[in-house]
């Protein structure tokens, strides 16, 4: 399903609508494209600083945004990566720690497209190589890259050899590319090893360990597994991490949510097992408490979106799609139980499975309010409605988050907890609305 895109900047506007009229209009995988496009712009790709590579399901936005901390703790500089954007299409490239300007995001877009006749790259392969631009013609101590879709084939993976790759947790999504055993996506995702590179990875079930292994071993690439190589526990106050290195007791992370122990855990392994550049014991541990990761469990500030709600009201925002990111998810929603009555605001795209996440995020609250994805296919809100009372779920429908809102703050008696989720666009939505746009 394509990305959508929209500047307030006319320059920028104007190099997106170029965009949209080059490309394909859908997800496509291969390095083919991306190969001769970067080939046309001198192949900034190999004249980056040292990179992060990061892989996953779901995880590696938020392991990013820990191995970022982390740098910049040390008093180093570092490029960002990632996608989607949830509000401005500047969050998908970040400079020496800023979001790429208009000004210079327009002329890099400017320069791609100017190159791109007649190869037919998509939408994140335009946007892949307007990142390496930018990035090889930026000093940094380092770059973290995040992979759009898969591995193997993704656009990011034309990278030559990185300081180390990473792979966060393995679950079911992107069914129609990756297909639906895990299996599969476990190789897909270890695609990005390479000869030489350290492979970092959670620990995860003897087939998928396997599968991974198998693909690390033919690229020629070491596997340093969790629960093999290095290993993390959470504790009430934080996160006891250890490999051959010794032993760091961490602070508990800032992102909400247990999982992200685990992914904080990750960037550490990352950052231990590699040679690139130096990071400090210290600088992790500030990394802990001070990363930023916008739409992941995010609680959201009284703004002119969630001001209809109770002032006690808690409104929280993440923007889980599928079973494996709702499963974290729902542990946290389950301590809201004892705290008063809760609510679920839902729009998910149509291309996802929602019974699964209904299942999951709708058993943890009293309500159920159904809305729309903006610009996007999108399950209806009327039958995503109808799903969740077909599990035995009390639900409704609502056509836009604000209504959603009111109807929550109308049906049940001062909400404790307000969760707004299924998908980023609808995060991205929110979050302009509430004047909430990530810096």
């Amino acid at each position: 399903m394509p990305d959508h895109a929209r500047s307030d900047h006319p320059a920028v506007q104007a190099q997106l609508d170029r965009l949209w009229s080059l490309s394909p209009g859908a997800d496509i995988l291969g390095l083919e494209r991306i190969t001769t496009l970067l080939g046309r712009l001198g192949d900034p790709q190999h004249h980056l600083p040292p990179v992060f590579h990061v892989a996953g399901t779901n995880g590696k936005g938020s392991t990013c945004a820990f191995l970022r901390a982390a740098v910049e703790a040390s008093g180093q500089n570092v490029h960002v990566y990632s996608s989607p954007h949830l509000v401005r299409f500047n969050e998908r490239i970040r400079l020496n720690g800023r979001l790429i300007e208009d000004d210079a995001l327009a002329t890099v877009l400017d320069e791609i497209l100017g190159h791109a006749e007649g190869i037919g790259a998509s939408f994140f392969e335009v946007t892949t190589a307007a990142a390496f631009l930018s990035f090889a013609r930026n000093p940094a101590a380092a770059t973290i890259v995040e992979v759009g879709l898969g591995g193997r084939l993704d656009a990011t993976n034309i990278l030559p050899p990185p300081a180390v790759c990473g792979i966060a947790a393995l679950g079911i999504d992107h069914e129609a590319f990756l297909g639906r055993k895990l299996t599969d996506i476990a190789r897909e995702k270890a695609g990005i090893a390479k000869r030489g590179t350290p492979l970092v990875t959670m620990d995860y079930a003897r087939p998928l360990r396997d599968a991974i292994a198998d693909v690390a071993t033919a690229a020629g690439a070491p596997v340093f597994a969790r629960g093999q190589a290095w290993s993390s526990t959470s504790t009430r106050s934080g996160v006891s991490y250890r490999d051959e290195q010794g032993e760091l007791t961490l602070p508990r992370p800032g992102l909400t949510g247990g999982h992200q122990s685990r992914n904080l855990a990750l960037a550490v392994a990352m950052l231990r097992h590699q040679q690139a550049l130096t990071v400090s014991d210290e600088a992790l541990k500030q990394a802990a408490t001070g990363a930023r990761w916008p739409a992941r469990m995010q609680r959201l500030g009284r703004g002119p979106l969630t001001q209809v709600l109770p002032v006690e009201t808690q409104c929280w925002l993440d923007g889980a799609h599928n079973p494996s990111a709702a499963t974290p998810v729902a542990r946290t929603m389950a301590a809201w139980r004892s705290e008063g009555p809760s609510a679920l605001v839902l729009g998910m795209l149509a291309n996802k499975e929602a019974g699964p996440v209904l299942e999951k995020l709708g058993s943890m609250v009293d309500l159920i309010v159904t809305v729309p994805v903006p610009d996007h296919v999108c399950h209806a809100p009327d039958n995503l409605a109808e799903q969740a009372r077909a599990l035995g779920l009390k639900a409704i429908s609502a056509g836009h988050p604000s209504q959603a809102l009111a109807l929550i703050t109308e049906r049940l008696d001062t909400p404790a907890h307000v969760l707004i989720a299924g998908s980023l666009y609808l995060a991205g939505q929110v979050l302009a609305e509430n004047d909430e746009t990530p810096q």
